[in-house]
């Protein structure tokens, strides 16, 4: 069995360009389907994923680990960078695919079974539409308040919310302030059975990351995540000590080297590796598996398209440390066009119950992705009030 060609697929959803990758093998109905989608960089990845496939082309497309390795060391460059990592992502998530789909069992069958018998969904506020997540006023608490309590009202047990704003490195007490009134207005509206969690997008410097930290304990966030660049690791082991609230951090990241040293430093009290981005699902488990040597917790990136997101609950029901699973399940009308997938999502509690189709369970509608043909992404840009650059 050879690996024939490897095709790209690439679908408008609004905030980003869906980049689906399919892996055609030269036995008849055989072909795996991967997910590669990154952010302003959609022309980058597709030509990345034409550059790699010149090694694997001819080759087994069952020899996973031994393909996972070409593309990561050969060329000379090593597949460790944000681009070149979601291009082998893509490509290693369908190569998975196929072989789930030769023997006949979903990828969790493969890794060793199921380790549970469900997994949790969380929503972003707003469901995935981008503008209640990213672009609700940070001063609009009673704004935040409802959308949580129809979170809730759509069956989840847990959301992410972005309230933290775009901060300065260095500011005083306001933006601490509606951070604070905003999460006290979600807390208050929906109890202390549900999970919340903050994005903080990496926006603050270390030393606001840890006063935002700091200001929002009292709330019992179920994790408070990246509240600094990921680049400062010493700072971010610095805030995961001075607070009670978990620690998340780790989308950003690519290849098992850099989550080791956020291990090795204590930083965080959950990994978020993004399986469409790290190195796909090979890199993945190597990541979970030095994730359980240290007790942390995993909780991976997910708000990419529905391809990611079937390769991460079949990550979640193989993993062990596995805690909770990002969905964004809003973000356009017609996301139930383009896939079938293979897992049953129960309403109340929005829980997933496994897959029972072979491989990662999905299928990808080629027509209905044309539909939706590439364009530029939307512009998002943030300057402070002063002018000067800010984080988005």
């Amino acid at each position: 069995m050879k690996i024939t060609k490897i095709e790209t697929f690439v679908c408008n959803a609004r905030m980003r360009n869906w980049i689906f990758v399919k892996v055609h093998t030269d036995q008849a109905g055989l072909y795996g389907w991967g997910e590669a989608t990154l952010e302003w960089h959609t022309r980058a990845v597709v030509g990345a994923i034409e550059d790699i496939s010149q090694l694997l082309i001819g080759e087994d497309p069952t020899r996973v680990e031994h393909l996972w390795q070409m593309m990561y060391r050969q060329h000379f460059w090593h597949g460790n960078g944000i681009v070149r990592g979601t291009a082998i992502s893509g490509i290693d998530l369908a190569l998975w695919d196929i072989v789930g789909k030769i023997h006949g069992v979903p990828c969790h069958k493969l890794w060793g079974g199921a380790v549970r018998d469900h997994i949790r969904l969380y929503c972003h506020l707003g469901g995935g539409r981008m503008e209640d997540f990213y672009q609700t006023d940070p001063t609009d608490a009673r704004r935040f308040g409802d959308l949580a309590q129809r979170a809730v009202a759509q069956g989840f047990t847990a959301f992410k919310s972005m309230a933290v704003p775009e901060t300065m490195p260095l500011e005083g007490l306001r933006p601490l302030k509606y951070a604070e009134a905003c999460v006290k207005a979600m807390r208050d509206a929906v109890g202390d059975d549900i999970d919340i969690m903050v994005d903080c997008h990496a926006r603050p410097s270390p030393r606001m990351g840890l006063r935002f930290a700091k200001v929002l304990e009292p709330y019992g966030l179920y994790f408070f995540e990246e509240p600094c660049w990921p680049e400062t690791i010493e700072d971010i082991a610095l805030i995961q000590r001075s607070v009670s609230t978990p620690i998340a951090t780790g989308e950003r990241l690519v290849s098992q080297h850099a989550f080791r040293e956020l291990l090795e430093r204590r930083a965080c009290s959950v990994l978020q590796p993004d399986i469409t981005h790290c190195g796909g699902l090979s890199e993945a488990r190597r990541i979970a598996a030095m994730a359980e040597a240290y007790r942390v917790a995993l909780a991976p990136h997910n708000p990419q398209g529905p391809v990611s997101t079937a390769a991460s609950l079949e990550f979640g029901f193989a993993t062990p440390s596995y805690i909770i699973c990002e969905a964004v399940l809003d973000d356009v009308p017609w996301r139930s066009e383009v896939v079938r997938e293979g897992f049953t999502i129960v309403p109340e509690g929005r829980i997933v119950l496994p897959n029972t189709l072979p491989g990662l369970g999905i299928e990808i509608d080629e027509e209905a992705i044309k539909k939706h043909p590439f364009e530029q992404e939307v512009l998002l840009r943030s300057f402070y009030r002063d002018g000067s650059v800010g984080d988005w």
